[in-house]
């Protein structure tokens, strides 16, 4: 019930023209030359304005309460209105039937000037009533947005958990279909293919945490990933990169290069005598481009078919447009835009630690 800063600054600014404009009803041209008018009867109609104010304050606040949201607003304003019109119909009532019941300072009760101060009062009051609920819908509308925002970046970071968790599982899924056919045919190999395993499954585990990463971790995280391939592959696969770089620290979504790296590899015949040549490179207006040369398997493996979708689906919760794939008889390749803004960044974070605050 504590009156605002707009509310005090309401009363003291409209309180002394109140009591002037009152005084000069009550006493007439007599105001300005019966310093008693002054001495009692601005201190006393001052002090009953406070009090009619005060009430006015503590019944709009009220309703507040009890009608706090947007689409309450014209029941309150009326309710409101209603309740004002009433106190300060009842406050000048008891000042002027006051005064001339004890006939204070001589005065005698006008009922035209009782009924046009009544008018008086309630436009001033509307007008301070007005300025109180301007900034109590403007507040309110305010909170709105920001809790429609908090909403929206809880829906698109939920999106992101559900993308993220199924990268792990695709990428362990093509690993062991991997791993399940060298170990027939090389256990050697099998067993150094485990080992890079275990590591580029801990950076990936690590990487996925974020919704975005650089750059320049990305390319960090596909030349582990390469050593992991050619464990396998040796020299049937070629991963080359050009890179400038300064978009080292341009973002994108966590894990991208790897999903497509991946499903080129899986889609694609990789041998010593038709090699996979993977192409990364950087474009003209902050594009990254990932190419293969097409050789596609006669006999397809099995496939839950995540990898460009999720991209796809990262790059639109972003409200990032550019994500684009182009193919031909030759090629097949993936457009990556590149962010350059750090509000990405702090936006998942932010909502990260909502959702995880631990």
């Amino acid at each position: 019930m504590k009156p605002t800063r707009v509310e005090w600054i309401s009363f003291f600014t409209l309180m002394p023209v109140l009591t002037a404009l009152l005084n000069h009803l009550l006493f007439g041209e007599r105001m300005w030359h019966d310093r008693t008018i002054w001495l009692y009867s601005f201190p006393l109609i001052y002090v009953q304005g406070f009090f009619s104010w005060y009430f006015h304050i503590v019944s709009m606040h009220w309703l507040r309460i009890r009608l706090p949201d947007l689409h309450h607003t014209l029941l309150r304003l009326t309710v409101l209105a209603a309740t004002h019109i009433g106190l300060t119909s009842l406050t000048f009532a008891g000042l002027f039937y006051g005064f001339d019941y004890f006939h204070f300072l001589g005065y005698v009760l006008d009922v035209h000037q009782f009924k046009t101060s009544i008018l008086l009062a309630v436009a001033l009051t509307l007008i301070a009533t007005t300025s109180w609920e301007a900034e109590y819908v403007i507040i309110k509308w305010k909170e709105s947005l920001a809790e429609k925002e908090e909403v929206q970046q809880l829906a698109i970071q939920y999106e992101f958990e559900t993308l993220k968790s199924q990268v792990n599982p695709h990428f362990l899924f093509n690993c062991f279909n991997t791993l399940s056919s060298l170990i027939s045919e090389d256990a050697r190999q099998a067993e150094s293919f485990l080992d890079e395993l275990s590591k580029v499954y801990r950076y990936l585990l690590r990487n996925n945490e974020d919704g975005l990463s650089t750059l320049q971790n990305e390319l960090k995280f596909i030349e582990s990933y390469y050593r992991l391939l050619k464990t396998r592959h040796g020299e049937a696969i070629q991963i080359q990169m050009e890179v400038d770089k300064r978009y080292d620290n341009y973002l994108l979504p966590s894990l991208s290069l790897q999903l497509l790296v991946e499903n080129a590899v899986k889609h694609n015949v990789v041998s010593k005598y038709q090699p996979l040549v993977i192409d990364i490179f950087t474009m003209a207006g902050n594009q990254l481009a990932v190419n293969n040369n097409l050789q596609c398997k006669t006999i397809k493996d099995p496939s839950n078919k995540i990898g460009l979708a999720n991209i796809r689906l990262k790059y639109e919760l972003l409200d990032q447009p550019g994500f684009q794939v182009l193919s031909d008889t030759r090629n097949f390749t993936v457009i990556l835009p590149l962010i350059w803004d750090s509000g990405y960044e702090k936006k998942i974070s932010a909502v990260q630690k909502q959702i995880h605050p631990h």
